[in-house]
């Protein structure tokens, strides 16, 4: 009886990675298509009537053009300054609000944070033309300030951070306080540090929802000195260069993608432990 337990265990195994296996390929099969395509040159790339799943003689020659056909290291440098400024400012937004939410003691907290939890009912479409017209009207439009406004806040990281606060024994804030820390300083030196991961992986996430930006960076600016990698990619493929040669426009979307990979891999352990965290109560 034993044995067949174990033989029908193996067997449930064998399925699930058997089809976890072929769901990594689907997954991963358009991202070597993307980064082998960006090594062919434009005339073997055309010349395939059936595509090849690799290449003989592969070519640096399309990232050098996605680099000289349109200015994608300016592109870069705003990106990169746009998404430290905005994640920044961000955590110090968000950070005091959680500690403020999950310590603090005020009147009217319990029906504040239930409003701020409302928000998060309303889709962010919904109140896009709201801020376009706002930051028109403040004539932000084709400023670094302009991009950032909207996004300095998030009710779902307040309420994550909150949540993963609470889970810090009250004795810890009780003895401080004996002690004469300041919620500022107790804030700094005891729940950040025990909350790392869960800040590490707010951050991370705000990172990649910032490099990845498109709707409102596409709005906000028609001036291509303010213009980040997600505009970048769209005007490569509008002026034509992106729609008749495809190896060099992959070659532009492999660098654009490679710093979010990165930086997922590094950060990964965090991430889950942040995740984990955050979803525990008590």
């Amino acid at each position: 009886m034993y044995k067949n337990t174990s033989i029908f265990e193996n067997i449930r195994k064998g399925i699930i990675y058997l089809f976890l296996g072929i769901w990594a390929l689907a997954v991963l099969f358009p991202f070597y298509w993307m980064l082998l395509t960006s090594f062919k040159s434009y005339s073997a790339y055309n010349s395939e009537y059936i595509p090849k799943l690799f290449t003989a003689s592969p070519t640096f020659e399309n990232y050098i053009s996605a680099f000289t056909s349109v200015p994608l290291a300016d592109y870069f440098l705003n990106t990169l300054i746009f998404t430290v400024l905005t994640t920044a400012i961000m955590l110090a937004v968000i950070i005091p609000a959680a500690y403020a939410f999950s310590r603090l003691e005020f009147r009217g907290k319990n029906l504040v944070f239930t409003l701020f939890l409302a928000l998060m009912m309303i889709p962010n479409e919904l109140v896009v033309i709201t801020n376009f017209v706002t930051v028109t009207e403040l004539g932000l439009r084709n400023t670094f300030t302009g991009l950032v406004l909207p996004s300095v806040s998030s009710v779902f990281y307040i309420y994550l951070l909150k949540e993963t606060f609470e889970q810090i024994p009250d004795e810890l804030y009780y003895a401080a306080k004996v002690d004469g820390t300041s919620d500022f300083k107790y804030l700094r030196r005891v729940m950040l540090p025990i909350c790392r991961p869960t800040v590490i992986t707010v951050t991370v996430l705000k990172v990649i929802e910032c490099w990845n930006s498109y709707v409102w960076p596409r709005l906000i600016t028609d001036n291509e000195a303010y213009f980040l990698v997600s505009n970048g990619i769209q005007e490569i493929r509008e002026n034509g260069f992106g729609r008749e040669n495809i190896p060099a426009m992959m070659a532009a979307v492999v660098v654009i993608s490679v710093p979010l990979i990165l930086l997922f891999l590094i950060f990964r352990k965090k991430i889950m432990q942040g995740v984990a965290r955050g979803g525990l109560k008590g």
